[in-house]
């Protein structure tokens, strides 16, 4: 039997979790500067007022969907490749658009960051 010796591998999180829980006295985040974290205030402020746009187009998507229905009740009998449009409408329709969705936040929260 070979004598390898096994190594655990951890995010440096991790590790820092598990110094902080092992040392005897009070840990401190550390701080940041008085203008680093007015500007990381005011950043976080733009970008969840961006964010709002993205959000709400996600819950009318999902939630617009039973809308759609109601508008159309004829989707159940129309079929694609032997599957009723409005199965395709919930199973595939809402993971692309929110995919295109968080992309466009992403983008925009992005160029505020380099903005400032």
């Amino acid at each position: 039997m070979s004598k390898i010796r096994r190594v655990a591998v951890t995010s440096p999180q991790t590790r820092l979790a598990h110094a902080r829980r092992r040392s005897r006295h009070r840990w401190r985040q550390p701080r940041l500067p008085a203008s680093d974290t007015q500007r990381a205030t005011v950043l976080y402020r733009a970008q969840r007022r961006r964010g709002v746009p993205a959000l709400v187009l996600m819950f009318a998507l999902l939630l617009g969907l039973p809308g759609v229905f109601a508008i159309f009740p004829g989707l159940d009998t129309v079929r694609l490749l032997g599957i009723p449009v409005s199965w395709l409408m919930i199973a595939v329709l809402p993971y692309p658009a929110m995919a295109v969705l968080a992309r466009w936040q992403l983008r925009r929260a992005e160029r505020l960051e380099d903005d400032d």
